[in-house]
């Protein structure tokens, strides 16, 4: 589905170097001591607007991200529709001044509205693998995972990190309501802090034609969403007071919500298909399934407990015991739950809970970018490595409660087709690991280049290597330095990587020469780079000019969106986000093209640690064999690199 929807994003939308690390450490000490802190959105009112740039700018930069993916021909018919799109009797300048009042009228941003819509909410397709994000968080030493973890039950394990996990995400919620979060800032520069506001109490809402999102700031819901045996409960974590209830009340109520599910079930002859599988599948689907729950009055109040819980925890229990043991399987599962059992991909932040201990996460991506979310984890994690002391268990805390729902014969014929879409894109989608042991971040620096740039460059030469043509890439840029920023993307195949991967393997050209082109491809990415992340992309740019049509016949004069270059260069063959450190995350999403490679990766200080996603009815990916390809790039880099070094 390539329309306005091909600027569909990477779901691992970070910034360009270790923008999650950074976010992390700058918040380490956050607490909910008002009078300690200077308020988490005190700089909202410093940052810049998003710039709109000229339509030569983008055109010009445009142009040059087309040059190494099409032959003569093709260029000179590309030039002549930019040219003719850009011109004083184009629809150019029409489009732009158009999206230029959108500017004048948008309270914060004139890309945010349109980003949400275009880019998530209009999408049809099934969300929970083709937009959400899914991460494997690292083992917790105080809560080791167990070999093994008896099927069908909840373990103690299990519930004492879910728990642990929980209070600690609670306490993030409570410092963003009362403005005691640090906010962020990179070398400096204050980045936005809206999308915190987001975090928290927040849901996509399935609607025919485009979804919507409800969220609440401050966040002050009482409860969290619980999913165990595919089965909703709503579990108290404050009192009607607002006190948060304590690390033991809470792994109470996990063991209470458990229980009642139980003991539900056994009760009932036949268990009742689970709403929740809706949101694995079409949103149409969906849509039409909650209208026709909507009608009655029990549901209604069900989805409203659902849509307003602060996030959702799920307990894994029915799970093959390999996906539990093996890290890559439990990436997979977190990813795609087999056919979307035991979720609500619909949730802001869905912390996943297996047998073991072992945690991971899904996201649904409309509200927040991984960096803002992704924090947010990795601050927990950081805390529930250290001693914990309790806080005062809170009176009148209200029990779980399984959420009860009216299913019609119709809707039951929708979860049907919901679970066997999901199953069909688990069952076509591989998820693989890849650590590269050899060397890290630190060694690269000794080369005096940029970590993520050297990574993407690697890419290029590795795709090179393998399919024998370069490939579109899209990586991600943040636009948090801008009032209500998300992002950008950074088109990483330029003309000086694809010289750079045509002369690696060739045995006719010496090393002095090889690295000189290795060095101009890495100045390239670094131009870009720094572009993208002062707004001076061309994607971005572009989506906000195409949203601008007003009708089929303008659609036909905007000559540079007829042109099939326009959606050949973004049919982005990999897909790529960096989230670095990896010691903690380990990030993972779907390829978003048919033939394509979804790639998540970190470089830590001694290793490089990546995922790689492919569809497997594609007959043109191979990610096994590609993942070797990447090893090797990477290794031949290092040779070459400790070749230089000693001349």
């Amino acid at each position: 589905m390539l329309s306005l929807l091909a600027q569909r994003p990477a779901a691992l939308c970070t910034g360009s170097r270790s923008a999650l690390s950074v976010a992390a450490r700058s918040r380490s000490n956050y607490t909910t001591d008002s009078s300690q802190q200077v308020s988490t959105f005190a700089n909202q009112n410093k940052l810049p607007r998003l710039p709109i740039p000229t339509l030569k700018a983008t055109a010009t930069r445009y142009l040059k991200t087309l040059r190494p993916l099409l032959d003569n021909a093709e260029y000179a018919r590309a030039e002549r529709a930019v040219s003719s799109f850009i011109s004083n009797s184009g629809l150019g300048p029409v489009l732009q001044r158009r999206l230029q009042e959108v500017d004048r009228q948008a309270p914060a941003s004139w890309l945010e509205n349109i980003w949400v819509q275009k880019a998530y909410l209009e999408w049809r397709e099934p969300n929970y693998i083709n937009a959400n994000w899914a991460a494997l968080l690292a083992d917790n030493p105080n809560f080791p995972a167990i070999g093994d973890a008896p099927p069908g039950q909840p373990t103690g394990p299990q519930l004492a990190r879910a728990a642990r996990l929980i209070v600690h995400l609670l306490e993030a919620n409570d410092a963003i309501n009362q403005g005691t979060l640090t906010a962020d800032s990179q070398r400096g520069t204050p980045m936005c802090m809206n999308q915190f506001k987001w975090q928290f109490g927040t849901s996509r809402i399935a609607r025919p034609g485009c979804d919507g999102l409800v969220n609440q700031y401050p966040s002050t819901a009482t409860h969290i969403l619980v999913m165990y045996r595919d089965q909703t409960v709503e579990v108290p974590v404050y009192n009607n007071a607002g006190q948060r209830a304590s690390l033991v009340q809470i792994t109470s109520q996990l063991l209470q919500a458990t229980r009642r599910v139980d003991d539900l079930l056994a009760r009932q002859a036949q268990p009742q298909p689970s709403v929740a599988n809706l949101t694995a599948g079409n949103r149409d689907n969906w849509a039409n399934a909650r209208q026709i729950l909507e009608k009655d009055s029990a549901n209604v109040e069900s989805l409203a407990k659902v849509d307003s819980s602060l996030f959702s925890v799920c307990l894994d229990v029915n799970v093959d015991a390999k996906d539990i043991s093996d890290p890559e399987r439990s990436v997979a599962l977190f990813t795609h739950s087999y056919s979307g059992g035991n979720r609500w991909f619909d949730k802001a932040i869905q912390l996943i809970v297996l047998g073991n201990g072992r945690v991971g996460v899904n996201c649904e991506h409309t509200p927040a970018d991984a960096l803002t979310t992704g924090s947010l984890l990795m601050e927990a994690m950081e805390k529930e490595t250290s001693i914990y002391k309790d806080t005062p268990s809170c009176a009148e805390l209200a029990e779980p409660m399984p959420i009860q729902w009216n299913v019609t014969p119709e809707v039951v014929k929708l979860i049907d087709n919901s679970q066997k879409e999901a199953g069909a894109l688990a069952g076509n989608l591989r998820m693989l690991l890849g650590n590269m042991t050899q060397y890290g971040a630190q060694w690269i620096k000794t080369l005096g280049v940029s970590p993520d740039a050297y990574f993407q460059v690697a890419l290029q030469a590795a795709y090179f290597r393998h399919h024998g043509k370069p490939a579109p890439t899209y990586e991600t840029s943040s636009l948090r330095r801008f009032l209500h920023g998300r992002t950008e993307t950074i088109r990483s195949c330029s003309e000086e990587s694809l010289a750079f991967s045509k002369v690696f393997d060739d045995k006719d050209i010496s090393l002095k020469k090889k690295l000189q082109y290795f060095q101009q491809a890495i100045a390239a990415h670094l131009e870009y780079s720094k572009a993208a992340s002062l707004g001076q992309g061309v994607d971005r740019h572009l989506l906000g000019l195409r949203a601008q049509i007003q009708s089929p016949e303008e659609a036909e004069k905007a000559l540079l969106f007829q042109d099939p270059s326009y959606i050949q260069s973004m049919s982005f063959a990999m897909s790529t986000s960096n989230v670095t450190p990896g010691e903690k995350f380990r990030g993972a999403f779907a390829p978003v093209v048919p033939d394509g490679y979804g790639i998540n990766y970190a470089m830590d200080k001694n290793d490089l640690k990546f995922s790689i996603s492919e569809w497997l009815s594609s007959p043109v990916t191979d990610a096994t064999a590609f993942r070797e390809t990447i090893y090797k790039t990477l290794g031949d880099l290092y040779d070459a690199g400790e070749y230089a070094k000693k001349q």
